[in-house]
């Protein structure tokens, strides 16, 4: 008999973040944007999460274009979708 549901494995990563601990993490870098390096925004955090799993959650928001990491390592918040749809709309600026 063939197995219907099979285990997906993904190499690594020992745990997944929890959905309020990546809205924490999105939050305090929204709120402290381009003030922290990597280890440090993890070390300043609310809430204490694993190292590996803070990682996971920076990998995503790097994947999902929300951040940014400058030339100095820190990283900055960069999605704002209500300002891209603003200028989206405006007449002078698109392309013709």
């Amino acid at each position: 008999m063939v197995q219907i549901h099979q285990k997906k494995e993904i190499k690594g990563i020992l745990r997944f973040p929890r959905l309020d601990t990546v809205l924490m993490v999105e939050e305090f870098i929204k709120k402290h944007d381009g003030e922290y390096k990597k280890r440090s925004l993890w070390e300043a955090l609310p809430k204490k999460t694993m190292y590996q799993t803070f990682c996971v959650i920076i990998d995503y928001l790097l994947y999902s274009r929300k951040i940014s990491v400058d030339t100095e390592g820190k990283i900055g918040w960069i999605y704002y979708p209500e300002s891209a749809t603003y200028f989206f709309k405006r007449k002078e600026l698109s392309r013709k």
